[in-house]
């Protein structure tokens, strides 16, 4: 029988995995807005076709902050289960993301 600090979701320890991916997270979405606010900045110099990339980071940005919780609340009931999955498909969109942000942006750059 597990201990009664352990029932209900929570993994019953500070500082595991849930708590360090949740702050990579973070990290990855705080990145993304930054990004954003220097697209803007290139507004003037490169047109409104600029505001296709600040729509792709605010829009991972967005998701990342969408789904944090039940990402970390997946991976607190994987640590209670002993048994955690990949987010592979956040892994991949978020991926994709940056690809995209980074061959549009190397675009935009070379054609003006």
């Amino acid at each position: 029988m597990k201990p009664k600090h352990l029932s209900g979701g929570s993994h019953g320890a500070v500082g595991l995995q849930p708590e360090r991916t949740t702050l990579a997270w973070g990290r990855t979405m705080m990145a993304l807005v930054t990004v954003s606010a220097i697209f803007l900045r290139w507004l003037p110099h490169h047109g409104l076709p600029i505001l296709a990339l600040f729509a792709i980071a605010v829009a991972a940005a967005a998701a990342i902050y969408l789904t944090q919780r039940s990402r970390y609340s997946t991976s607190s009931q994987g640590i209670f289960q002993e048994r955690v999955n990949a987010e592979v498909g956040a892994v991949m969109w978020t991926a994709f993301a940056g690809i995209m942000l980074g061959v549009l942006g190397i675009a935009f750059v070379l054609v003006k």
